[in-house]
C-alpha cells in the first residue's frame, strides 16, 4: 500500500460544526496536493442507517477519515481508518441538560457506535484534551492523540486598526441555541448589564415564549453562515460564550482570531482555547454576576486593547489550520503505516 495518503470522508450531513470542520480539512488536504473527497450521506443515516445505501469506497483512496458518531455499517473494510473525536457528549456533568430523550439516545444508541468505530480504527484524534479524556472515562481507554481544529487565519482576522471598542460595548453570541451552549444565560446576563452594553446573538426560529424574555439590549441576527460569521465577529468587541461542555469551541477559536477578547466558562475544553486574563475571562459556570463582571472590565479600552491583541496572536500560533493539517498528514501516514504491518 503506498503511503502518501488519499483521504476518503463519508460524513453525515449533520448541519454542525462537525461537517464544517470536514469540509475545511478536505480543501486544505486537496490544497496540499493531497487528494480528498468526502461521500456526503444523509441526516437520517446517523438513527437510521440501514435506510440509506453505503457508499462505496473510491479506488484511489487509501485512507479513510470518520467522525467517531459514523455508524460502522458506513465504513469499509480492507482500509485504514482514522476517526475524529469532536465532541464530549457523554460528560455526566450534562445529564441534567439533555432532557431524557437525548439522554437515552446519547447512552443507548451513539455510545455503542462510538466504542465500535473506535476500536476499529488504527488512529482515534481528539479535538481536546478535554474530550480525550471524556473519552477515555466514559467510552473506551485507548490511545488518542490530540489535534486541535484549525483556523484560517486569513479569513478569520481583525477588520482593521481599532484602539477602543464601540459604545455601547458590543457583544457577540454565535452557536446552537440549546441549553448545554448556556444560552439560558444570555438574558440575565444582559439584564444584568443594562444599559451600555448589546448583544447580537444567532436565536433564529425563537418560539415566542422565549422572544418574550429577552431584554431590548439583545438583537437577534436570525442564523449566519460562511462571510457573515466573520463579518458579525469584525464588527463585535467581545464574545460571550457561557457554554456548560465543548469538545472544543471552535467558534471562541475563530473570534479570538477575530480580535475579539472571550468571556467563556470555565469548564470542559474552554480552557485550553481561551487563556484566562490573557485572551479573554473565564467565570464559574452559571454564574451570571461573574460574567456581568468580567464583561463590564472589557469595557475599558487598555484593557480591551491588550486582550483583543493576545487574543489574535494566541490564535495564531495555537490554531493554525496548517498545524492541523500537518499535524492529520501524519496520522493518515501513521494509520497506513500501522494497517500495513497489521496486514503482513
Amino acid at each position: 500500500m503506498r503511503s502518501e495518503p488519499a483521504v476518503w470522508f463519508p460524513a453525515v450531513r449533520a448541519g454542525t460544526g462537525t461537517d464544517v470542520f470536514t469540509r475545511r480539512l478536505c480543501e486544505a488536504l486537496n490544497a496540499k496536493g493531497i487528494r480528498a473527497e468526502i461521500s456526503w450521506l444523509p441526516q437520517r443515516a446517523e438513527f437510521l442507517p440501514w435506510t440509506v445505501r453505503r457508499p462505496k469506497l473510491p479506488e484511489w483512496a487509501n485512507v479513510v477519515h470518520v467522525n467517531t458518531w459514523l455508524h460502522p455499517r458506513f465504513i469499509p473494510r480492507g482500509v485504514p481508518v482514522v476517526a475524529t473525536l469532536h465532541h464530549a457528549v457523554h460528560d455526566p456533568a450534562l445529564r441534567p441538560y439533555k432532557g431524557w430523550w437525548r439522554a437515552t439516545y446519547h447512552g443507548h444508541w451513539i455510545a455503542p457506535i462510538e466504542r465500535r468505530v473506535m476500536r476499529r480504527a488504527q488512529r482515534v484524534v481528539a479535538v481536546s484534551s478535554f474530550a480525550a479524556d471524556m473519552a477515555r472515562q466514559t467510552l473506551c481507554d485507548i490511545p488518542l492523540q490530540v489535534i486541535r481544529n484549525g483556523i484560517d487565519t486569513v479569513r478569520f482576522r481583525p477588520a482593521g486598526d481599532r484602539i477602543s471598542p464601540h459604545h455601547p460595548l458590543r457583544l457577540l453570541y454565535v452557536g446552537s441555541w440549546m441549553a448545554r451552549k448556556g444560552v439560558d444565560l444570555l438574558a440575565p446576563i444582559m439584564r444584568e448589564l443594562g444599559d451600555g452594553f448589546v448583544l447580537y446573538c444567532t436565536r433564529g426560529s425563537m418560539v415566542e415564549r422565549d422572544k418574550a424574555a429577552i431584554p431590548p439590549n439583545m438583537i437577534d441576527m436570525g442564523r449566519l453562515s460562511g462571510d457573515q460569521v466573520v463579518a458579525a465577529m469584525q464588527r463585535a468587541d467581545v464574545f460571550l460564550f457561557p457554554s456548560r461542555s465543548e469538545g472544543f469551541g471552535l467558534v471562541a477559536a475563530e473570534a479570538m482570531a477575530c480580535g475579539l477578547p472571550v468571556v467563556a466558562t470555565r469548564g470542559s475544553s474552554l480552557p485550553e482555547v481561551v487563556e484566562d486574563g490573557v485572551t479573554g475571562v473565564l467565570c464559574p459556570q452559571d454564574d451570571v454576576a461573574a460574567f456581568a463582571r468580567a464583561i463590564r472590565r472589557l469595557a475599558d479600552p487598555a484593557l480591551w486593547r491588550r486582550m483583543s491583541a493576545n487574543a489574535v496572536v494566541r490564535a495564531r500560533d495555537a490554531f493554525s489550520k496548517d498545524v492541523a493539517l500537518d499535524a492529520y498528514c501524519g496520522v493518515y501516514r501513521d494509520a497506513i503505516s500501522k494497517f500495513g504491518r497489521s496486514e503482513r
